[in-house]
């Protein structure tokens, strides 16, 4: 390696670790004001705190290193221009290609490094923050406890609506299924509002159910009198109830029962998954079609507007038509048909929402699949960027170069970000989707790389203020003028 090379090396390399240290810190303590309400309050060892932080912010690199090497580079290469420095080397016959030929291959290396580094220590973050974050929720009761969804809390199967107030401890539309003493799910609390007291030193929980109805089956001696399904109804203006917590807070933090989330896999688990829910998916459309086409009826449907194809119109008296035994057999098979429809497409509306959610999941595998390879190019392009605009607008220091890094940072994620819902969606191919931002990148690394080596700006400025100011002398009363003159 040549001195010029060692030069420009060492001055990137400081400005690139300074960068990634401040913005790693300022996401770092962003995760902790976004998961403050998890973590705050129960009485944790600050070790905890920070083993969760470590285990999460492995995630963050594919984040902050795109980031830190466009910032690096505008600042490297916007500093060695504003210094002459890049001058001084084009007299000595130094092009900006041969003075970037040594963070190329660096950038190279760094992509592979990233690569792996997504595959073999993200996924392993993921498993351990997704794991511990879910027991920490765990020793608070008002953390357990998601809107929309039965969660076990206890003795109990609460569901609320919706969750508000000082560390969501008031409860809005509350269902309650509590196990009786034989064991069996019979008593449903329903309630308005709901509030959740729970004392540091006291080991049960307070919960005040308000404007509600408590409902309790009850199991008669006779056998006969079962099938009538007796249950008494209780309303009530205010109902407490005290939870056991002596199990629920007896959480190993270290227990890992999620283990198969996409986020968690590597490249070759991926690659199986895909397969295995792709098969299974295809596989139960099969079955469900098939099952679709047995229980609607549609078959026999078709066959029967086959046979009785005549198109014979109404007669005027429709009693009389109605009243023929003939007729009315064929109006029994016209709400028999109507009946089996609206049950089919109640199934298939049902089945629809089933089948997206799963179509969903596939894409979110194979989303992530594609990102870990998307991460090999990723640092190269954003570097070629920076340190081409570096060598245009020659200007270094924090500034513009901060100001331009953020505007591309942010261009390329929402880019990232949108595209992935899409494909969600099942709007466009996952593959696409995330190979959009970097398909987008490459020919603009490309032409800034050509202008800054052919010593062009960004947008010639002179060329278009020429253009303008022949196109004003053509004007009819300029042209005038300038004629007169």
């Amino acid at each position: 390696m040549k001195i010029i090379d060692r030069y420009i090396l060492k001055s990137y390399l400081t400005r690139l670790f300074s960068v990634f240290t401040i913005c790693m810190f300022i996401f770092i303590i962003q995760t902790f004001w976004l998961f403050i309400d998890e973590l705050a309050g129960k009485g944790l060892d600050i070790l905890i705190i920070l083993k969760f932080l470590i285990y999460y912010s492995p995630k963050l690199i594919p984040l902050v290193l795109p980031l830190s090497v466009l910032l690096a580079s505008l600042m490297t290469y916007g500093t060695l221009s504003e210094n002459y420095e890049f001058a001084a080397m084009k007299s000595t016959g130094i092009s900006l290609q041969r003075a970037l030929y040594g963070l190329v291959i660096f950038h190279v290396l760094l992509g592979i490094g990233t690569f792996y580094f997504s595959n073999h220590v993200i996924p392993y973050g993921e498993l351990k923050s997704y794991n511990l974050r879910r027991n920490l929720a765990k020793l608070e009761p008002t953390l357990a406890i998601r809107e929309g969804i039965f969660n076990e809390i206890g003795e109990i199967n609460i569901k609320v609506k919706k969750k508000y107030g000082d560390n969501d401890r008031f409860l809005e539309d509350v269902i309650i299924h509590e196990y009786s003493p034989n064991q069996k799910n019979n008593i449903v609390i329903k309630a308005e509002r709901g509030e959740m007291k729970n004392e540091p030193t006291d080991p049960n929980l307070k919960l005040v159910l308000y404007n509600g109805n408590r409902y309790e089956d009850i199991e008669p001696k006779k056998v006969r009198d079962r099938q009538r399904v007796p249950h008494a109804k209780v309303s009530f203006e205010t109902y407490e109830m005290n939870i056991d917590l002596s199990k629920f807070n007896q959480v190993d933090l270290e227990e890992e029962n999620y283990t198969s989330t996409y986020r968690m896999q590597k490249i070759d688990q991926l690659k199986i998954s895909i397969d295995t829910l792709q098969r299974n998916y295809g596989e139960q459309q099969d079955v469900f079609s098939e099952n679709f086409s047995k229980k609607s009826a549609i078959t026999s449907i078709v066959r029967e507007k086959q046979v009785s194809s005549e198109k014979d119109s109404l007669p005027k008296d429709i009693f009389r038509f109605i009243a023929t035994e003939e007729n009315w057999k064929k109006a029994q098979l016209m709400e028999e048909a109507l009946t089996t429809v609206r049950i089919g497409l109640r199934d298939l509306n049902s089945k629809r929402s089933q089948f997206f959610a799963y179509q969903k999941l596939i894409n979110l595998h194979k989303v992530e699949l594609q990102k870990k390879y998307t991460l090999l190019f990723v640092s190269l392009l954003l570097f070629l960027i920076g340190a081409s605009l570096g060598a245009i607008i020659r200007k270094g220091g924090i500034g513009l170069p901060l100001v331009l890094s953020v505007l591309i940072f942010l261009t390329y994620h929402y880019i990232g970000l949108f595209s992935t819902n899409a494909a969600e969606d099942n709007s466009i191919s996952p593959f696409f989707a995330s190979w959009l931002s970097t398909l987008i990148l490459t020919p603009f690394a490309i032409i800034l790389t050509q202008r800054a080596s052919s010593d062009k700006g960004f947008v010639s400025l002179s060329n278009f203020y020429y253009q303008i100011a022949e196109n004003i002398k053509r004007l009819p009363f300029i042209k005038k003028r300038f004629q007169s003159e």
